[in-house]
């Protein structure tokens, strides 16, 4: 099922120049991390910020230039858990191309809250790297910075590598990541991003999990996301004065597609993509 969400533009030549910019200036970043391997987090997050300017000149993820920033922000975030795991000495990181040695990271100096690690895991997914989905499953979940966070936050950590490493207890603590995820538990975010875009996730999965092959509307379901992400276009149509009538140009897709799985099992499946450069280098993989 898909639901085509209008955009409020069309991006154009301005926008290509900055995902451009934004991209030479993270290689020159990476390529001073060995000398810099404290600016590892601020990197991280500057990839961030180039995959979702590639997003925006390529909504669709169909070019090449699109998945190696993908790539770059996972091996990014994939590399502050690989140092925080080291207990002494040099970590091996490939990052854009190239390996990297990083030192070791303290607990106390590391950068490894539940919001990275959840950014981490959601790239890890997208890339189909089944071998760092494991390594971040397996991350002790003591060791992961939880202030700031709602207490739903790391029952839903708690429920993914749960669910990865087909460990047992998986339907009690999703039960309690949905339950605390509710706006009357959760104080931390405010209930907009809440309802809107933070619990429908844990809720989706609920779904997954369980077997259900029909989606319901409401907070939290996949028609339900749909329609939160509807809600907030409009509500920043009216702030910013853009027009929010349907058919605007530059339509942005979100597209769920559920498999038959159950416990322990994921599928993982990608369209043919439209860039041929792609298609020689992302093997469409399943793995059960």
């Amino acid at each position: 099922m898909a639901t085509i969400v209008s955009r409020h533009f069309s991006p154009g030549v301005v926008e290509e120049e900055w995902a451009r910019s934004l991209g030479e200036d993270l290689t020159e970043d990476i390529g001073r991390l060995e000398r810099r391997p404290h600016a590892l987090r601020r990197v991280f997050n500057d990839a961030l910020l180039h995959l979702g300017a590639r997003c925006t000149v390529d909504p669709r993820a169909a070019k090449l230039e699109t998945w190696e920033a993908t790539v770059n922000a996972l091996q990014l975030g994939s590399a502050i858990f690989a140092t925080a795991s080291a207990t002494e000495g040099t970590v091996e990181c490939r990052i854009n191309r190239q390996v990297r040695v990083l030192p070791a990271v303290d607990e106390d100096q590391s950068f490894t809250d539940l919001g990275t690690w959840l950014t981490t895991f959601w790239l890890a997914v997208v890339c189909r790297d089944q071998t760092r989905i494991t390594e971040l499953a397996r991350f002790p979940l003591d060791r992961l910075h939880t202030a700031g966070f709602d207490e739903y936050v790391l029952q839903w950590v708690d429920t993914l590598q749960t669910y990865w490493l087909q460990a047992p207890g998986l339907v009690e603590k999703l039960t309690r990541a949905v339950e605390m995820s509710s706006p009357e538990v959760a104080v931390q975010a405010p209930r907009g991003l809440l309802e809107a875009v933070l619990a429908p996730p844990i809720n989706l999965f609920y779904l997954f999990v369980t077997g259900h092959g029909r989606l319901q509307r409401g907070p939290g379901t996949g028609a339900g996301a749909a329609q939160g992400v509807l809600d907030r276009r409009r509500a920043a149509s009216r702030e910013a004065g853009w027009s929010s009538r349907p058919g605007s140009p530059g339509p942005c897709v979100l597209r769920l597609r559920r498999q038959d799985a159950g416990p322990g099992r994921i599928g993982l499946h990608a369209s043919p993509p439209a860039d041929p450069r792609l298609a020689r280098r992302i093997p469409h993989v399943r793995h059960t």
